[in-house]
Formats: C-alpha cells, structure tokens, sequence
C-alpha cells in the first residue's frame, strides 16, 4: 500500500489577526463562569482569586479560616483586632449573599396526574388513615405497601395543598 503524501504546503503568518486579542478571548472563554451574581458582579479580573475573595469577606483557604495562634505574653490588645477585618472593601457582597439565602426557596416538585387521581381514589374510597386497606384495594396496581402509600398521599398533600383541601371539603359534603 502507498504511504499517504504530506502536507507541503507552508505555514505562512496571518498579519489580518490580532494574536493579543485572540489569547485575551481565550483566557476569557477557559475561564470559569462564575454561578454567584453578587461575586461575579464584584469581581476584578486583573486580581488574584485570593484577592478578590479577600476583597469580599470571604475566605480562599479553608485552613486559613481560623489560624492557631500560639498567645503572646505581650500586646494582647493586638490579637484581638483581626487583619482581614480591616481588608474588607466590598462587604455589600456578604449582605446581598445573606439576603438572598433568607428569602424562602418555593418547592418546584409537582406530581403527574395518575398520582394525583391515585390518592384521590385512596382517600375517596378508604378515608384519610386506613392504609391497610388502600394496599389491599384493586386499583393499587403496582402493589404499593401501606407505608409507600402513605408517602404518595403525603407527598399529594405538600405539594397540592389547596387541592388536596378542596378536595376534603368536597368529600364531607
């Protein structure tokens, strides 16, 4: 078999493109994108990862977090102040952060239809606690034990908690 011919062609130098550009770009797209909007926001890319979380308030090195200091006969007033107290330039980071992690997360879990009718069946044909029942009843197809059954209606009533009412208020009527 013959060999494949090689490439004789020359590499020749492309003066159209800016190679300063190109390697800022680059370092820009490597980088990683950065989830926080209060850090990404608040970071300086002409600084160090350490800095700029220095910066913040917030710490690059967990071993550095809280240091053992070995206690001084002498100058004990100088212990008590720390030196990353005084570093802190942006500390609207942290508050924003804080602020953010207190407002309450909405559950997103929603259940499928055949689930729901499920455990309206259940709950229409056996009542809210007879679980041994609801696992004996002919609809239970997949053989749900008592216990998953509870769960499944548990789940329908966090998750659907005005219909899961309604739907109580329509059976003791």
């Amino acid at each position: 078999m013959p060999k494949a011919k090689k490439s004789s062609k020359r590499k020749k130098f492309d003066y159209t493109k800016d190679r300063k550009k190109l390697r800022t770009k680059l370092r820009r797209k490597l980088a990683p994108t950065i989830e926080c909007a209060q850090i990404r926001n608040a970071w300086d890319d002409r600084k160090t990862v350490q800095q700029n979380l220095r910066e913040m308030g917030l710490q690059h090195d967990t071993k550095t977090v809280l240091p053992i200091r070995q206690p001084k006969l002498t100058n004990t007033e100088a212990m008590d102040v720390e030196p990353d107290e005084l570093l802190i330039k942006k500390p609207y980071v942290i508050k924003d952060m804080e602020a953010q992690a207190s407002i309450p997360s909405q559950s997103s879990k929603t259940l499928s239809r055949d689930l729901i009718e499920y455990a309206q069946h259940m709950l229409r044909e056996h009542g809210n606690g007879n679980y041994k029942a609801m696992a004996r009843d002919e609809k239970n197809y997949y053989q749900d034990t008592p216990k998953q059954i509870k769960r499944k209606i548990e789940d329908y009533k966090q998750c659907h908690a005005e219909d899961y009412s309604t739907f109580m208020q329509s059976l003791k009527a």
